[in-house]
């Protein structure tokens, strides 16, 4: 999930400075568990610019604002609204900001109404806490599913530094420290040899040049060329005793 956080209600209306009549759009999944861009937030905002001189042309709650077919759905059920517009404010994810400007078909201006923070957990309370920076390169198989780039605030690779205390961060005396926790799975899954594999610094080119299509996201898809192995034959599976027809 990406954590959002609405931007302060001065620099909203410091960003629609030259807009009367404005649209709204919020989503409903990510920001609306934020409490960011869900339903009642978006009809608040409404409230909070018609309170400030704003007029609101129209509002919509597409199911997940990053998706472009449901957000190209949501606004075409508002052409008249939208054409009456100056400008869009959308309570998303930057993600969904820039889904809304592709699928913009009258050229408004399109401004975000938030600030994305990270990627999180989200536990049974509703607490969010920041699990993964999506760095492009997971080594969760090896670090037994904890995630030292987010967890240790200096993203160490090797273990722990010479600061921890007692199992605390020395950043953060109230934080686990990751490597620590990292150490205790591993001890009690026996697999502690892996800590004497160093690993390299981070290749940041995942992230400098991120996947386009959908289809290249799969292993199968991407490494066709590759499968089966050269002189390999695949063979349907026949149950014993039975026979291809």
């Amino acid at each position: 999930m990406i954590i959002t956080k609405q931007k302060e209600t001065g620099k909203v209306l410091e960003m629609l400075e030259g807009a009367q009549k404005v649209f709204l759009v919020g989503c409903g999944d990510c920001a609306a568990t934020c409490k960011t861009g869900g339903e009642e937030e978006v009809a608040a905002m409404a409230g909070f610019l018609k309170a400030h001189g704003k007029t609101v042309t129209g509002t919509a709650v597409p199911d997940a604002t990053c998706v472009s077919a449901q957000t190209k759905t949501a606004l075409a059920k508002h052409k008249k609204a939208l054409k009456d517009s100056d400008a869009i404010l959308v309570f998303a994810c930057g993600s969904g900001v820039q889904c809304v400007k592709e699928a913009d078909r009258v050229g408004l201006d399109v401004f975000p109404g938030c600030d994305s923070l990270y990627d999180a957990l989200v536990d049974d309370k509703k607490n969010f806490e920041q699990v993964c920076k999506a760095c492009g390169e997971c080594l969760l198989d090896v670090t037994e599913a904890i995630c030292p780039v987010t967890r240790c605030p200096k993203g160490l690779l090797n273990g722990p530094c010479g600061g921890q205390n007692e199992g605390k961060c020395e950043v953060d005396p109230e934080r686990e420290c990751a490597w620590i926790m990292i150490y205790n799975r591993l001890k009690e899954k026996g697999r502690l040899d892996r800590l004497k594999v160093r690993r390299a610094p981070k290749d940041h080119a995942a992230v400098r040049n991120p996947v386009s299509r959908a289809e290249d996201l799969g292993a199968l898809n991407r490494e066709k060329s590759a499968w089966p192995p050269s002189g390999s034959t695949l063979r349907r599976h026949f149950p014993e005793g039975k026979k291809a027809s």
